[in-house]
């Protein structure tokens, strides 16, 4: 035998389930907790979230302010004197930064910003430079190379678009 044996749960562990409806001796007879009429003390009285009976719900007294953006592009900023941490000549490219950690998605899209020194000659591969990020590079004998930037919208592939035709021909 083990100690799991002997363990018990102390008392007033387990509490037992209030029995509504079972007639006036329990306590919590003829309306079983639910008071005289109205919407609660009938069936169904499932409410939505922000019900204010017949007052206009905040969600609708609030005003409704700007929009979101469908082409709205998300930059992961590096900073030039990030770039320290590569070796003399080594060719930076969004994979290379994201294996070291300097940026968290290799498939969105980067920016280099020239804020601090670099101090060695790398060729950086990026969607976007600043000014003083590419002049910084360059003048260490570096280069800078603009990759192409991805779509902001995620469209159906072609192959799909023939794929729900088909569907609804059929």
């Amino acid at each position: 035998m083990t100690i799991i044996d002997y363990l018990k749960l102390p008392k007033g562990a387990i509490k037992k389930n209030k029995r509504k409806g079972r007639g006036q001796g329990s306590g919590h007879g003829k309306t079983a907790c639910r008071g005289h009429k109205g919407q609660s003390a009938r069936g169904n009285t499932k409410k939505y979230k922000g019900l204010e009976g017949g007052q206009m719900s905040l969600a609708r007294r609030l005003p409704k302010r700007g929009f979101t953006n469908k082409y709205r592009r998300n930059y992961q900023i590096v900073q030039i004197d990030r770039l320290n941490v590569f070796s003399d000549k080594d060719t930076v490219n969004p994979g290379i930064l994201k294996d070291r950690r300097l940026i968290k998605d290799a498939g969105s899209i980067i920016k280099i910003l020239g804020c601090g020194k670099l101090k060695k000659q790398l060729d950086v591969h990026a969607h976007a430079f600043s000014q003083p990020a590419k002049a910084a590079i360059e003048a260490l004998g570096g280069k800078t190379v603009l990759l192409a930037k991805p779509s902001p919208i995620k469209r159906k592939s072609s192959n799909a678009k023939r794929q729900d035709r088909s569907t609804r021909e059929s």
